[in-house]
């Protein structure tokens, strides 16, 4: 007989365009192929829709809506947790006795409710969230989302001392398990990192003749790392650089030029394409948490990357250019274009990547419950 799982999503995880609800459809998926039966519970909100896809992998998918806005607010808990409460799933959960995944924080207003005390209850963290929100508060340009984010962060740190009441924690990346490690000991703190839309490494050997920044160009973070491109780094080469990604802000969109090509929205196979034949990766980020998803989607089917600070990861650390300064970004840049990406890289590349194997993974979640 199979196993039964309910999973609470902070969004609707289809369709997979933004990194968490990336991790979230993917873990479906594998938890399906390995025979467990799945009631989802999704929160809606923005225009992100119901979807049938999720109807062949679970049994079950319920929705709720978030509460928005003001009625959201709760007098002490954080806003992503509080603008997630609904009597009606705390209903469903009670119909069985099936373990609980918590996809983040911000599904956990029920978590610590005694009719749910005897449960298997597992918390999927996807990133250490006080630090994240530290961070989006530190690379906002308004002040009011600078007082916001700093609010969040607060709180968030204050509930992150009350996760005990989970059976496990599965931290998303090396930095984050060693957090969780520390507070809550070995035992109940597991290293599942993200689960992702690559089954095989399909990097392309010999070399391209453009450099890549891809992701959501909406996004305060990505927006920082494409200035940061633009302007400190590529006004300094004549190498053509694509960024390419969701709704690119004007500002992006003006950076167009002779050697700095914008790809606006392009789908899924275009964003492949390019992916596959960049010669480089160019991926500066300002703000450590988590796993890159774009990471891992450019080490499964891209060539060489270049990234601005140390990579946690012990397992990808020999796969990834480190350049710290802008003079050492541009002189790697420089380097790697002469630089083919050879059959030893490729297989290297395969070797160190079996870690991040969405069946492997599955299959520890599947032992939890």
């Amino acid at each position: 007989m199979g196993k039964k799982l309910h999973i609470i999503s902070f969004d609707i995880p289809y369709p997979a365009d933004y990194g968490g609800v990336i991790d979230v459809f993917y873990k479906i998926k594998a938890l399906y192929n390995e025979g467990v039966e799945i009631v989802l519970h999704c929160f809606q909100y923005g225009n992100r829709q119901p979807d049938s896809e999720l109807n062949k992998y679970c049994k079950e998918v319920i929705y709720y809506p978030r509460i928005t806005g003001l009625r959201g607010l709760h007098p002490s808990l954080p806003y992503i947790i509080s603008s997630r409460r609904n009597n009606d799933l705390l209903k469903n959960l009670l119909k069985d006795d099936a373990p609980i995944l918590f996809e983040g924080l911000h599904t956990c207003y029920f978590a610590h409710h005694k009719s749910i005390e005897k449960r298997i209850k597992i918390l999927r963290a996807h990133n250490i969230e006080s630090d994240y929100y530290a961070g989006l508060a530190m690379n906002s340009q308004s002040a009011f989302k600078q007082l916001y984010y700093s609010f969040e962060s607060n709180r968030l740190r204050m509930f992150e001392r009350s996760l005990n009441v989970f059976d496990h924690i599965l931290s998303i990346s090396e930095n984050d398990q060693q957090f969780f490690e520390k507070r809550y000991g070995s035992s109940k703190a597991i290293l599942v990192p993200a689960f992702h839309s690559n089954q095989e490494v399909q990097s392309l050997i010999g070399s391209g003749n453009y450099c890549l920044y891809h992701g959501n160009l909406s996004v305060d973070e990505n927006i920082k790392s494409v200035d940061y491109l633009v302007k400190s780094i590529f006004s300094e080469l004549e190498i053509p650089l694509i960024i390419a990604g969701k709704n690119p802000t004007q500002a992006i969109l003006s950076y167009q030029s002779k050697n700095i090509q914008i790809k606006a929205n392009p789908s899924d196979e275009e964003l492949n394409t390019f992916i596959q034949n960049a010669h480089i990766h160019v991926l500066p980020s300002f703000q450590q948490t988590g796993i890159k998803l774009k990471l891992l989607n450019s080490l499964f089917r891209g060539r060489h990357i270049i990234v601005n600070h140390e990579i946690e990861e012990s397992h990808l650390k020999d796969l990834i250019h480190i350049a710290n300064s802008n003079n050492l970004f541009i002189k790697t840049i420089k380097d790697l274009m002469m630089k083919d990406f050879s059959e030893d890289d490729l297989d290297q590349r395969k070797q160190a990547l079996a870690f991040y194997s969405n069946e492997y993974h599955a299959n520890a979640i599947c032992d939890l419950i």
